[in-house]
């Protein structure tokens, strides 16, 4: 098992690398850049998300003459604007040097905030995590019972119409979902029973510790519904599957033939060696909820966290949170995958990973 971790480490090197170069490489053809951006700004211009820039020399992260607002403008002006973000050196040597920085967990400052970026990171990522590990355990708790009586009522009327209302739901995007919820519960065209902004009240600080307590939850019923919509129908399913292959084997027929209960059977063989697969899975789970379905939930219900962060350093031509956050989602992302191997390895001893090429 050794030798199989120091190999995925190993690989996470290239793998970073070269998500960093591909990324770096389409912001350099992309319309605008955080020079356009401070001179649209300066000249009162639009630039918002819909905004567009004249100038495509190097994505903005170059020559701006081509851009019409930087006209009348000093040319040593636009220059130390350059400069001041680090834009006033050839494209490989950035890319170098941002390897460098980021090797050292150096990400610098934000663009337009003036903080640096791991400390902005670290406080937007409780609102994410907060929301991820909710959001994971009400798929679990749902998903998992429900899975099982599937599983158990296999082909029926039930299995049936249950499939069918999960595949519906799992086709809904996350934010049309909320968008639904918006209407229905919090203050549309119905309902008036959650709050439509924010993951806590104004006043949170002057209430009981009890009271803190209902009203986070009070405000986090609509994202999490909103997050787990799409959740259920994966994990639902995969228990539905492990429970079936694992009936399906000889030591059940065998207990079933000895006349140990339906329920002993269930519960005290098949549902702890089903569960395996989808207890190891449980970290890339929320992992994949955690960095895929809260950028449009956040900005939708206001919640100040990586996905709005994500969202504003986009449209604002904060390369620099941009490419940090990207860095960091993804070294996470390998870490929680390693984690997962490790987590089979570790419910299940009978798994090798030693002799899987990697």
């Amino acid at each position: 098992m050794a030798s199989y971790i120091a190999r995925r480490l190993l690989l996470m090197i290239p793998t970073l690398v070269g998500i960093l170069l591909v990324t770096f490489v389409l912001v350099q053809f992309a319309p605008g850049g955080p020079v356009e951006y401070m001179i649209a700004r300066m000249q009162g211009m639009d630039v918002g998300a819909t905004a567009t820039f004249a100038g495509t020399g190097d994505a903005g992260l170059g020559d701006t003459s081509a851009y019409r607002g930087a006209q009348g403008l000093p040319a040593d002006y636009v220059e130390e604007l350059k400069a001041m973000f680090g834009l006033d050196k050839p494209v490989h040597e950035r890319f170098l040097l941002m390897l460098w920085n980021y090797l050292r967990f150096d990400f610098g400052e934000s663009y337009y905030r003036d903080v640096p970026i791991l400390t902005l990171i670290g406080q937007k990522l409780p609102v994410s995590i907060t929301l991820g590990l909710w959001t994971t355990l009400l798929s679990y708790l749902v998903s998992i019972p429900l899975g099982i009586r599937k599983a158990v009522k296999d082909g029926t009327p039930f299995d049936v119409w249950s499939s069918a209302v999960i595949v519906i739901g799992y086709a809904i995007p996350g934010f049309l979902f909320a968008i639904l919820l918006i209407v229905l519960f919090s203050g549309g065209s119905f309902l008036s029973l959650f709050p439509l902004r924010g993951l806590v009240s104004d006043h949170w600080e002057d209430l009981s510790l009890l009271g803190k307590a209902l009203d986070y939850l009070w405000h986090i019923v609509l994202p999490v519904l909103a997050m787990a919509i799409s959740g259920f129908a994966t994990v639902t399913f995969l228990t539905k599957n492990a429970f079936l292959d694992e009936i399906r084997k000889q030591y059940v027929v065998t207990a079933r033939s000895k006349g140990v209960p339906e329920r002993r059977i269930l519960y005290g063989h098949v549902f702890r060696n089903a569960m395996l697969i989808v207890i190891a899975g449980f970290p890339a789970a929320f992992i994949h909820i955690l960095f895929t379905g809260s950028l449009l939930i956040e900005n939708i219900f206001s919640l100040d966290g990586l996905g709005l962060l994500a969202f504003e350093s986009i449209v604002n031509r904060d390369y620099a949170v941009v490419f940090a956050s990207l860095y960091i989602f993804s070294l996470i992302g390998l870490a929680i995958g390693l984690v997962s191997d490790l987590t089979y390895a570790w419910v299940d001893p009978r798994i090798d990973f030693e002799t899987r090429e990697v």
